[in-house]
């Protein structure tokens, strides 16, 4: 088939998305008017507020290690890169669901027991393990685990940016601290958007795991549920529902956001030439 004028790629009718519209319409139409539906999107409406507090302060702080981490990957130092790197290599090799299972019964009561032995001497108040929330022991899990992807991520955008630039902003007098500020980071920001985008789509999935910690999210409220009330195929399609909603409505966001920043990267170049 020949392409379109222009040599662009063909722009298909998102069938896909009229599809997932009216499946999504008739568990809405549902939800409305049958009080089953309704009671299971009332308890569940509860856990929402969970997931998006899980995702947006773990995507937080991974945002805001990984680029640590990516700096680190790109120093200078051999010391910083071997250890950013071990970091990377070895958080990444690791399930999800395996690091939250770490965090909560391994790390947290160590980290407890060490608090403990330094306390015990400045005479200062022990710690329980029961002191540090499931919630917060889960955020830390998803944050580490995420941090690694992100690394390479804002590492790829980092060094995106045009050699040149740097060196013009060495020129002009700019020590690094102020040369990455406002020359690399808004750049590499721009070029990393697309990906940090579709990881924070894929941390809203992945905080249902939080679940297995007992952390009152929609995917555990919605267990309790159906368990107790035997309504497995009403309950879990309101809990794919209100998934679907937000990653479906964040990914067309991303995608409206990457069409308007390639548009303004393609005017730019064609002013410059």
């Amino acid at each position: 088939m020949a392409p379109p004028p222009g040599g662009g790629p063909r722009r298909d009718f998102p069938w896909w998305l009229a599809v997932a519209g009216g499946i999504g319409l008739w568990i809405a139409l549902a939800i409305a008017r049958d009080p089953v539906y309704a009671a299971i999107a009332a308890t569940l409406w509860k856990g929402v507020g969970i997931t998006v507090l899980v995702t947006l302060v773990a995507f937080g702080c991974a945002a805001a290690w990984g680029l640590l981490l990516a700096v680190g990957l790109l120093s200078e130092r051999r010391v910083l890169r071997q250890s950013a790197r071990f970091y990377v290599e070895i958080v990444r090799g690791v399930p999800i669901i395996v690091l939250l299972l770490y965090v909560a019964f391994v790390a947290a009561p160590a980290l407890v027991a060490g608090w403990n032995a330094l306390a015990a001497p400045l005479g200062l108040g022990e710690m329980q393990t029961r002191d540090l929330p499931l919630l917060w022991r889960a955020v830390a899990a998803l944050a580490i685990g995420y941090s690694a992807f992100l690394a390479e991520v804002f590492r790829a955008g980092i060094q995106s940016v045009d050699h040149g630039q740097v060196e013009a902003a060495k020129a002009l007098g700019l020590g690094g601290w102020l040369r990455f500020r406002l020359v690399v980071f808004p750049q590499a920001v721009r070029t990393a958007l697309p990906p940090l985008g579709n990881d924070f789509v894929a941390l809203v999935k992945d905080s249902s795991l939080v679940s297995v910690l007992g952390v009152a999210d929609i995917t555990q409220l919605g267990k309790i549920y159906a368990s107790g009330s035997f309504r497995f195929f009403e309950t879990y399609n309101v809990v794919a529902f209100f998934y679907l909603v937000m990653t479906i409505g964040l990914s067309l966001a991303l995608r409206g956001v990457e069409r308007r920043l390639r548009s303004a990267g393609a005017k730019v170049s064609g002013g410059s030439s």
